[in-house]
């Protein structure tokens, strides 16, 4: 009698339904979303109904993670940046550069990312989804090098007169005109340790203490010592 062969049939790989694991779930959602903007699908058109689609889950899935688009774009976002990293914790000025150096590299993640630069525009043409990211991520971020600074005044590694909001703007303004504001601006490697230098020489309080109240600094002169005597007299009525 002859065997007849077993026809394996394929396994076709179909999108986990149920309730899969939390991360399981966000992980495929963030990337669901990733690759219909890779596709090319405008912001607008990204529906509930779609991404669930994609991603191979239930719109109630996605409801219970974010409370509608705006903020689930916000962590694809995230997800496509450049994770933050850890401060050192060492000195102000260690803790600077590294917050830099990730707006740095950040500039430059957006340049080679078509889909960071595609959102990015998206992003800031639709008032809510910005208003969304600048709450959630930028001004959080804003305000973690805020409270460095005021750190630093507590341990004295700068000025205690100084407005920490404007520190922070001299900080990352240099940075932000030359990653976004100028796409075509230099990022050296070394952008972030200069910036920081800079700003940080200028910051650092007086040698000798602050002067008393009502006093006015001595500015050291570069003229030569006055002559005294007779040739002096003549000088002044020249």
């Amino acid at each position: 009698m002859r065997e007849t062969p077993v026809r394996e049939t394929p396994v076709r790989e179909t999108p986990v339904r149920g309730r899969p694991r939390s991360e399981a779930a966000e992980h495929a959602i963030i990337e669901g979303v990733l690759a219909l903007l890779e596709d090319g699908v405008p912001l607008a058109e990204l529906s509930i109904e779609r991404i669930a689609r994609t991603a191979g889950v239930g719109k109630a899935t996605i409801y219970r993670r974010w409370s509608g688009k705006e903020e689930l774009f916000v962590d694809v976002v995230r997800a496509a940046e450049p994770s933050e990293p850890g401060l050192p914790g060492t000195c102000l000025r260690d803790d600077l550069v590294v917050m830099l150096e990730w707006m740095r590299r950040r500039g430059l993640a957006s340049r080679s990312s078509a889909v960071l630069h595609n959102v990015y525009a998206q992003m800031k043409s639709s008032p809510r989804i910005w208003a969304a990211y600048e709450g959630s991520v930028i001004e959080p971020r804003r305000s973690a090098l805020a409270e460095v600074l005021r750190q630093a005044q507590e341990r004295g590694e700068i000025r205690a007169d100084v407005d920490v909001r404007l520190v922070n703007d001299l900080l990352t303004g240099p940075m932000l005109l030359r990653t976004v504001l100028r796409p075509d601006g230099d990022i050296p490697e070394d952008l972030a340790q200069r910036i920081v230098d800079t700003v940080l020489e200028g910051l650092r309080p007086p040698a000798t203490g602050p002067l008393p109240a009502g006093s006015l600094p001595v500015e050291p002169s570069s003229a030569a010592p006055r002559p005294t005597g007779p040739q002096s007299q003549g000088a002044a009525s020249a």
